[in-house]
């Protein structure tokens, strides 16, 4: 009964701490300070809000400084590529990003835009689409349609122009963890400070202006500029398209204009009215979707991993157990949600089950340490962390929300192997499961096919012995006859008296004689 309880363990765990898992890492964070476009609150002239001080009380910010590292590209005279980006930043979207890229490179575009629609995602993600933009050497574009709100605001500095939409909005870039709560104050203060030089940095090496980027991401920064005052100190700046237009030192805060759609920028930036448009493939768009219904794959996948092990030989719920892991580990791999690492130790830990059941019986201490690396693996991809955060120690918050759910998991996975443990066995559905040519003819040992042909003369309440362990199906001896016979479900150890309980489908069913069993072993 151990090893059942394993079984059991496994595939409750497997299945259904995906379904109860809310969000995932890659997941977008919305919270007051990284709202979409609700965060900024103007009108048509908001412009003119940005408050004046006085000049005698101005701080000079850098901001007035000319950018020293600029990387200067300009348009070439190829077709200006148009590329998608919407919905949360996740490793699938840099995929697609960077596959886009080197179809641009390739057909030699003048121009690469991206139009973008994101509340935000990734943190390490964005600094990769950025790195991937501004190493292509093509000329790139943003074009807010309509939301540029935290990673989304970071990936735009990393391109050399920027063009909003009428009613669009950019900033508000602090970090959060993936659950929405805030991160400790001493690793926040790690993260803001180093990740705001990252991107100021960046921006600067874009053309524009680097205090800008410190302010979406550092709530204490203060941005002055020709005494107006652009961002206040303890306030996360969000700039509003009349914002990021108005020209301060002969040149535009940010964006470069307004457009109301793709023709728009490319007439006001003069490129090629040759537009090419590169969507997501089908692969990508299947990678996309994987990770939303990945919670699916995994319950499919435990619970036809648990069927299959109740049946003799391989069948229909092997191959689907089969199938979901694998689609289920090929998605997350792409999207990366789940390192290889990850995936290694959680097949490690299914193979010391499986060594425990098949060549070491009885043995616990090997398949529990199965069952840890699994529960770790399945946790760990849970679990929402910075790619710079330490190991140890860590928020303990960011470890809540993948207990709860694994133990939500557990509960209602035991509650749905209770019911296919009770009543699949006794329905016909169960023996059309199982593709019975695959089966030998008999256990472990040999069996004389002479004597199981008169297994008709048995009948319901002879007792015998197994023969074989029965998990279920095996073989048993009844009064010299060795005949193939199926426990009720659960395993039954080998050289055990047991009983014919029914005849099922051309099956003898057999229990285990508990008292007789017990009395053996005194």
């Amino acid at each position: 009964m151990m090893r059942q309880f394993f079984v059991l363990w496994i595939s409750v765990i497997v299945g259904f701490s995906g379904l109860v898992n809310a969000q995932v890492a890659a997941e977008p964070v919305e919270t007051e300070d990284e709202a979409p476009v609700e965060a900024v609150e103007t009108d048509s002239e908001d412009a003119e809000n940005i408050a004046p001080i006085e000049s005698d009380e101005v701080e000079t910010s850098d901001a007035e400084t000319p950018a020293t590292l600029v990387n200067i590209k300009e348009p070439g005279d190829g077709p200006t590529v148009v590329v998608p980006l919407e919905g949360p930043v996740t490793k699938a979207q840099f995929v697609f990003l960077r596959r886009a890229l080197k179809e641009a490179s390739a057909m030699q575009a003048g121009a690469f835009v991206l139009e973008m629609d994101t509340p935000g995602g990734e943190l390490q993600t964005s600094i990769e689409m950025v790195d991937a933009l501004q190493r292509s050497g093509l000329f790139t574009v943003t074009y807010i349609n309509t939301n540029a709100a935290s990673a989304g605001a970071l990936i735009s500095l990393g391109t050399d122009r920027i063009y909003m939409a009428p009613v669009s909005a950019i900033g508000a870039a602090a970090p959060v963890s993936g659950g929405g709560e805030q991160i400790p104050e001493t690793m926040n203060e790690k993260i803001v400070s180093y990740y705001s030089k990252y991107f100021r940095s960046s921006a600067e090496l874009s053309g524009h202006n680097p205090d800008l980027a410190e302010a979406f991401v550092n709530k204490d920064k203060e941005v002055i500029i020709e005494g107006v005052v652009i961002s206040p100190k303890d306030s996360l700046l969000t700039l509003s398209p009349q914002e990021a237009v108005r020209e301060f030192n002969g040149k535009p805060l940010l964006a470069s204009g307004i457009a109301k759609d793709i023709d728009e920028v490319v007439s006001m930036q003069g490129l090629s009215t040759e537009i090419v448009n590169i969507e997501p493939s089908g692969f990508e768009v299947l990678a996309f979707y994987i990770t939303l219904f990945a919670p699916l794959f995994l319950a499919g996948g435990a619970i036809g991993a648990y069927m299959e092990f109740k049946t003799p030989g391989f069948g229909v719920p092997g191959i689907i157990a089969a199938l979901c892991f694998l689609i289920f580990f090929a998605g997350h791999s792409l999207a990366g949600l789940t390192g290889h690492e990850t995936i290694a130790v959680f097949v490690l830990g299914l193979v010391l089950i499986l060594v425990e059941l098949i060549f070491f019986p009885g043995v616990i201490v090997v398949a529990l340490l199965g069952v840890l690396m699994v529960l770790g693996a399945l946790f760990w991809a849970m679990v929402d962390h910075y790619p710079d955060q330490e190991f140890a120690p860590m928020d303990p918050s960011i470890f809540l929300t993948p207990a709860i759910n694994m133990g939500i998991a557990i509960g209602g996975g035991m509650l749905i192997v209770f019911v296919l443990a009770n009543f699949l066995p006794r329905t016909r559905a169960f023996d059309r499961l199982v593709l019975q040519s695959s089966l030998p003819g008999g256990g472990s040992i040999a069996v004389d096919h002479g004597m199981t042909g008169h297994s008709e003369a048995l009948s319901e309440g002879m007792t015998g012995r197994s023969l074989t362990l029965l998990r279920p199906s095996g073989t048993a001896e009844f009064q010299g006859r060795v005949v193939d016979v199926m426990s009720e479900g659960e395993i039954v150890q080998a050289n055990l008296p047991v009983r014919i309980v029914a005849r099922r489908n051309d099956h003898w069913i057999v229990a285990a004689i508990p008292d007789i069993a017990s009395g053996s072993e005194d």
